[in-house]
């Protein structure tokens, strides 16, 4: 406060031409695109249950949660004050609270847990709203949700563990499995000198006994990235005499004694702050074997691959977020005389932001399909096989790009802590890295295309379903056919194969599902090229205001 001569007062600090937090808004029924979605792909039956989930993660209690778990990140207690060695990992109360909203939400289990149609897609629903509140504790919840698969290599481990891992109750208690009401999974797969290529892992594995699947073994070796290693057990990857194979490792072992699970260090990380990774080392640590000796890739990768379409949601999830933002900023911010959303540059910028969000949603709703009806007819699995290695690829290298140019509509009010915009942005390129690179991806997409043939004509089928409807599209989808029977420098070519296939197949699914208007928009500027390099270079004339107005978070 400052005072004027004459004594009287005047405030230097009343806030104007501001927006109010976006909080206590519904991240579901907000979410146009996404209810949509819902609807359509088979999850109705869970409206419901979405609506309640998205009211309670867009509420301003839980959102501040986000905050807190990222401002007091995690800390590893080596050992005990007495000098025992204890590896443990201390979160903050928030962290725990939201794993609990997660888990009690079904948000790792409602596509195993639900018994008819559409178990995928509503699931794919709750975690896609609670990766926009807070990503790092989706990270335990998507491994969790992934394992089941990769379990059920092994009968006898499955019946023993599925049953915990889908609980929906939350037990945080440091004791052994069998004593929990719930119980969260975690994997450790690469090491140091190799990375993706886990096939240059040399963790050795001694059995204890006969050996072979569902057997005990003791196992030695260091992996460099194991992440949420307070989980109550982990898949990991060790060589045998017969080669490379998949094992359980619990943090206790049966007679209850802590296993042989050794904490390193924590990883100091870009983003993902909330959530814990580490390093970890394997000194005569008890494990069981799960799957075929010597097949441990191809066990492992039932979980790899449901993690994968959990890269997508979270992408999408924080493309959402990120334009939610920026339309909401720029709906009560005004400059040169009028707001923000009636400046044409900046609605272009909108608009564009919102059409690379409506396309990421439908293309990932789209893709959780395919799990259910993977579990319906096994035939679909090609589909899936391919389609999950081009959506991780091109939605994760979209969502920087996005979240990037949404701060920037912030301005400076963007740049500080306090917003979320922060952390989104150090959260973008996190899942274009977990669970293969971009580069692993389209080498991913070429194997399926040469070991597994089926998959193009599946893929094909998909993009040729939208024949007729754009003849823009149409085209896209003869250039994707013309990029997969190119022979020539096939490997070099890798990301413009999986970039035209991508495109498409977001053209393809915007003319079916998305709005007119913005199915439009995608069409001139993504399929036709009708744009310049950034974003905000839609071409004049389309329906900037309606496809900004379908994508506004509304409150209340």
């Amino acid at each position: 406060m400052a005072i004027l001569e004459s004594g009287s007062l005047y405030s230097t600090h009343e806030v104007t031409n501001q927006a109010p937090p976006l909080v206590d808004y519904n991240l579901y029924d907000s979410d146009t695109v996404l209810a949509e979605a819902a609807r359509r792909e088979g999850a109705a039956w869970h409206e419901e249950g979405a609506r309640k989930f998205g009211a309670l993660c867009g509420s301003a209690r839980v959102i501040e949660l986000g905050h807190l778990a990222n401002k007091h990140t995690p800390e590893f207690k080596s050992h005990d004050r007495y000098g025992h060695r204890v590896d443990e990992v201390e979160y903050h109360p928030a962290y725990h609270e939201l794993l609990a909203i997660g888990i009690e939400g079904g948000a790792h289990a409602l596509a195993w847990n639900h018994k008819g149609p559409g178990g995928h897609v509503a699931r794919t629903v709750n975690e896609f709203i609670l990766g926009q509140v807070e990503s790092g504790v989706c990270c335990p919840i998507s491994m969790s949700f992934a394992v089941v698969p990769a379990l059920r290599n092994q009968p006898d481990i499955a019946e023993e563990w599925v049953p915990r891992v889908t609980s929906t109750i939350y037990d945080p208690r440091f004791i052994p499995a069998a004593a929990k009401r719930g119980c969260i999974m975690g994997m450790a797969m690469t090491e140091k000198q190799g990375g993706s290529d886990v096939r240059a892992n040399t963790t050795r594995a001694v059995a204890l006994g006969i050996g072979g699947p569902g057997n005990e073994y003791e196992l030695t070796g260091h992996k460099w990235f194991c992440s949420a290693p307070m989980s109550d057990a982990f898949l990991t990857l060790a060589h045998t005499d017969v080669g490379l194979s998949c094992f359980l490792v619990p943090r206790f072992k049966p007679d209850g004694a802590k296993n042989r699970f050794y904490i390193q260090r924590l990883k100091n990380k870009l983003g993902n702050r909330s959530n814990a990774s580490s390093e970890i080392e394997y000194l005569g640590t008890w494990a069981v074997m799960v799957g075929e000796e010597g097949r441990g890739v191809p066990t492992i990768i039932d979980m790899v691959s449901h993690t994968r379409l959990d890269c997508t949601i979270g992408a999408a999830g924080l493309m959402r977020q990120a334009v939610a933002q920026a339309i909401h900023h720029a709906t009560h911010r005004a400059a040169f005389g009028k707001r923000l959303t009636r400046q044409p540059l900046m609605k272009n910028v909108l608009a564009d932001l919102a059409v690379e969000s409506e396309a990421a949603t439908i293309l990932m709703m789209r893709l959780a399909r395919a799990y259910d009806e993977d579990r319906i007819d096994p035939s679909n699995v090609a589909f899936t096989r391919i389609g999950t290695a081009i959506a991780k690829y091109w939605l994760c290298k979209r969502v920087v790009g996005v979240v990037h140019e949404a701060l920037e509509c912030h301005g400076g009010a963007g740049y500080v802590e306090e917003s979320i915009l922060p952390r989104l942005y150090r959260e973008a390129p996190l899942n274009g890295i977990w669970e293969g690179s971009g580069n692993v991806m389209c080498l991913d997409v070429l194997r399926a295309m040469q070991r597994e043939p089926e998959t193009v004509p599946a893929f094909v089928a998909e993009l040729e379903s939208a024949r007729g409807m754009d003849a823009r599209v149409d085209a896209a989808i003869d250039r994707a056919k013309s990029e997969l029977t190119a022979a020539a420098d096939m490997e070099s070519r890798a990301r413009r194969v999986v970039g035209s296939l991508a495109r498409a197949w977001q053209g393809a699914l915007m003319l079916k599902h998305g709005h007119a208007a913005s199915a439009e928009a995608y069409c001139a500027s993504r399929v036709a090229g009708d744009r310049g390099d950034e974003y905000g270079t839609l071409p004049p004339g389309l329906a900037f205001d309606a496809i900004i107005e379908r994508a506004a978070p509304r409150l209340g």
